[in-house]
């Protein structure tokens, strides 16, 4: 599996649904009866607009035969329609264009293109459809379904092969699922930092290094973080744990190995180890590739409207992480230098140092001046070292 999208808000149902409104609207407008408000009328037009929008597969037109639909002081009521395939791809019209887009970012998704795709597979009844066939082969570069499966066994089959699978029976197919969603940790100035990429094929196993942000930190949080935005606090935490008995040491030197395991299951471990001293800590996650559709697909839209924003964002947190790191290294560099550092060079460090320090400390710093301001000392602190 290199990608999934879809829309869970559309199936069968949608398109019978257009059928009953358009009979139920061209009945109010003859007989002045609102028949979806008659629980019984509303079931026998349900009945009758899928079995027209099934026959409409393979004729060019169905005939609705409703007698006694519902009466009035007049006596009983009756609805004789003709709906023709026209027709109905007319007040399906809606529907059918919203199958084109969860394609699309399927293969944008699995960073292949429309005339990679050796064969595509319908799956459920309502892709009999003609028009939805005929979309399906555009957007795949004319390529015609294939035909041979049944789409309304073709989910139950592939399942009973899965099973097979598991089971020991077949042992020529492997099915590779994908992460649905991102899988990452938080860190300095609540950045989402991304370990596992949505539609990573798992198994899989990832490890990052990281370190402290403060002198003499004790132990490190580490915050599991599922989503596609690039902050923390715009994604789902799926856990929290805590490493303790760092040793005390200068901020950026002790090693903390982050390491996140999802197994074929889509069960996430994620461990964290001081490499100076082997201490470990785990946590297990279950279901962190299990959430509900409409979930992943409105996380992945607001990402992407977010996007921008998000950017920027983190532009200017990452900058001014840097120029925090850049002051901490600067001075403790003339510190551990002292006299080592010619006098004339150390007079023109200082007051660039002030300067990007007292810039740092401000709430909402200007990004391309603090840039500016972290480039400028890190040329006059590389000539220290000369």
């Amino acid at each position: 599996v290199l990608a999934t999208n879809g829309d869970t808000q559309l199936g069968g149902d949608d398109f019978d649904k257009v059928i009953v409104d358009w009979l139920a609207e061209d009945f109010q407008k003859t007989e002045g009866i609102d028949l979806l408000k008659d629980r019984q009328a509303l079931q026998r037009l349900t009945e009758a607009a899928e079995k027209a929008k099934i026959e409409l597969s393979g004729v060019q037109e169905a005939k609705i035969s409703l007698p006694f639909i519902t009466a009035d002081a007049s006596g009983p009521k009756h609805i004789e329609q003709s709906l023709s395939r026209a027709k109905f791809e007319q007040l399906a019209s809606k529907l059918i264009a919203r199958c084109r887009t969860p394609v699309e970012n399927a293969l944008k998704d699995s960073k292949i293109s429309a005339s990679e795709i050796n064969e595509i597979v319908l799956v459920g009844g309502s892709t009999r459809i003609p028009s939805i066939q005929s979309l399906a082969s555009e957007l795949v570069g004319g390529k015609k379904p294939n035909q041979s499966v049944n789409p309304d066994e073709v989910v139950a089959v592939g399942a009973a092969v899965q099973a097979g699978v598991l089971a020991g029976d077949v042992k020529d197919i492997v099915l590779l699922d994908v992460t649905p969603l991102s899988l990452g940790v938080e860190t300095l100035g609540g950045v989402a930092t991304v370990l596992i990429p949505r539609n990573t094929t798992i198994p899989t196993k990832k490890t990052e290094v990281f370190s402290t942000a403060t002198d003499s930190q004790p132990s490190v949080e580490i915050v599991v973080l599922q989503g596609e935005r690039q902050f923390a606090k715009d994604n789902k935490i799926l856990g929290t744990f805590r490493l303790d008995g760092v040793p005390p040491a200068p901020r950026g030197v002790p090693q903390i190995e982050v390491t996140f395991d999802i197994d074929a299951n889509g069960i996430l471990n994620v461990g964290a180890k001081d490499r100076g001293t082997g201490k470990e800590q785990t946590i297990t996650i279950a279901g962190s590739s299990t959430l509900d559709k409409t979930d992943v697909d409105k996380m992945v839209q607001d990402a992407e409207a977010n996007a921008a924003e998000d950017s920027k964002r983190k532009d200017a947190v990452e900058t001014k992480n840097n120029a925090e790191s850049l002051v901490y290294q600067t001075e403790k560099q003339l510190s551990d230098l002292g006299d080592k550092v010619p006098a004339d060079l150390k007079a023109s460090i200082d007051p660039k140092l002030q300067a990007l320090k007292d810039k740092v400390a401000e709430a909402e710093p200007d990004t391309e001046l603090l840039k500016t301001m972290t480039k400028d000392l890190q040329e006059e602190l590389m000539k220290v070292g000369q």
